[in-house]
């Protein structure tokens, strides 16, 4: 599904999949995500919360079923479309949170895939482009292709910052790199009472090589910000975040070759797994992160003319 595509009609090629997915109204059913048991579906994010409910190191079926969905054309809703530049919503599942599920793609000219999977990985670069961020880091290995993280973010007031510990998982075939991430509890990583703990049921990119320096990238995501946020907010975020946030990336990704020249050039754990330093962690000792288990602060009075509100990329 390209930018310019409308739904239903054919199209081909990668999407770039922006984490901007926001609280919203429920409007009816759509057609459901397949997803594999190592991926939490939403019902198990958002449901009664079992006490450390384990997690998985998601597979390779869980890889295709997330593909899938970035590739998919039904059920969505488009809500921006400019500049190469496509945003869509999935309404709520019934049953399941009442969130959106929203789709960024983008078409990218001067960006090899390789590029844009190296930007979306470095941490340390992260911290240089992302203006919005408190606080980001790995906090331990799972597997060659997973670990667990930590995430802060600014917003605007009256709204708290928020954050977020995720498992990440990420696979690369024939040109296809993907990276999934979804939120779990960690020992150590409580709930702060100056931040506002948001949950990623679903979030990751799908990033897709058209040429030696061009690509497209697809941002898919469903994340509960927690907090009881008014309408508005989920329409300009659907509407303008998205796209801004994927320009941002991509002027991000055309400085990073000179960037990273300068800082550890051939370090890329992603890439290379010996290169990780990170301590090993057993995955018992992670749960299922369920937003129904965490405080949702009232921010219902903030006004439009508060300012944009910025809830991260995760």
């Amino acid at each position: 599904m390209r930018s310019g595509d409308k739904l239903g009609e054919p199209g081909r090629g990668g999407s770039y999949y922006a984490n901007c997915v926001w609280g919203g109204e429920r409007v009816g059913p759509s057609p459901a995500p397949v997803f594999t048991r190592l991926v939490p579906s939403a019902a198990d994010l958002a449901g009664s919360p079992t006490p450390m409910e384990p997690v998985q190191v998601p597979d390779a079926d869980a890889f295709r079923a997330f593909r899938a969905q970035c590739e998919a054309e039904q059920g969505w809703q488009s809500r921006y479309s400019r500049e190469g530049v496509g945003v869509w919503v999935q309404p709520p599942l019934p049953g399941g949170p009442a969130v959106h599920t929203v789709k960024c793609c983008i078409d990218i000219q001067d960006v090899p895939a390789e590029t844009m999977y190296d930007v979306l990985h470095d941490i340390e670069y992260r911290r240089k482009w992302d203006t919005n961020v408190i606080d980001t880091h790995d906090i331990a290995r799972l597997a060659t292709n997973a670990d667990v993280g930590y995430y802060s973010w600014k917003c605007p007031n009256p709204l708290k910052n928020r954050d977020v510990v995720t498992l990440r998982s990420w696979q690369v075939v024939d040109k296809s790199y993907m990276i999934i991430n979804f939120s779990v509890k960690h020992p150590q990583y409580p709930p702060r009472k100056d931040l506002v703990r948001a949950v990623s049921i679903l979030a990751g990119y799908l990033v897709q090589s058209t040429g030696p320096n061009s690509c497209t990238l697809t941002y898919l995501a469903q994340v509960d910000p927690k907090g009881k946020l008014p309408k508005w907010v989920v329409n300009k975020a659907s509407q303008y975040l998205a796209p801004r946030m994927l320009k941002k990336m991509h002027k991000a990704c055309l400085k990073y070759p000179s960037w990273k020249q300068q800082h550890n050039v051939s370090v890329k754990p992603w890439l290379y797994p010996e290169q990780n330093e990170l301590p090993t962690m057993m995955l018992s000792d992670l749960a299922l992160q369920h937003a129904a288990s965490l405080e949702n602060i009232d921010e219902s009075s903030l006004s439009e003319a508060s300012g944009t509100v910025s809830m991260g990329v995760l």
